[in-house]
């Protein structure tokens, strides 16, 4: 059970400490792997287990074309499906994680399109650094 957490910070100095204290209030959900990023206004971390390719699948996750950061917890159980597809139409991955599979989804669907698209138990934090907005997002049943 991983843990998300974040904040958007308005002075361009914040260093990133509260996210910090939150990811360490937060360690026992996740102790394999932890990752914090800052972009815009926004900081954004999380703890994880480390299950689908411990060695690469570090996050926070920033899309192949720089516009997307994401954290996420949870699976997408029909990811390999969906890699495939993304591979035929030219996305070149760098990990075997569902995690790089769902970053570049919405790198090219969107938010709401992705959703339509995955199947799994998940939670999931991104954010689009061309509107500078946040998205949290969570499976139908969580």
């Amino acid at each position: 059970m991983c843990g998300i957490a974040g904040l958007q910070i308005a002075k361009p100095s914040g260093d990133g400490s509260a996210v910090r204290c939150m990811l360490d209030m937060l360690h026992h959900r996740g102790p394999d792997d932890r990752g914090q990023a800052r972009i815009g206004p926004w900081h954004i971390g999380m703890v994880r287990l480390a299950i689908l390719d411990p060695a690469h699948g570090r996050q926070p996750m920033r899309s192949s074309d720089g516009r997307w950061l994401l954290v996420m917890n949870g699976e997408i159980y029909n990811f390999l499906r969906l890699r495939e597809s993304l591979i035929s139409s030219g996305v070149v991955f760098r990990t075997r994680t569902d995690t790089e599979v769902l970053v570049e989804l919405i790198a090219r669907r969107g938010v709401l399109g992705t959703l339509d698209a995955i199947e799994g138990m998940f939670a999931f934090a991104a954010v689009d650094t061309q509107s500078s907005e946040l998205w949290l997002v969570r499976d139908r049943f969580g």
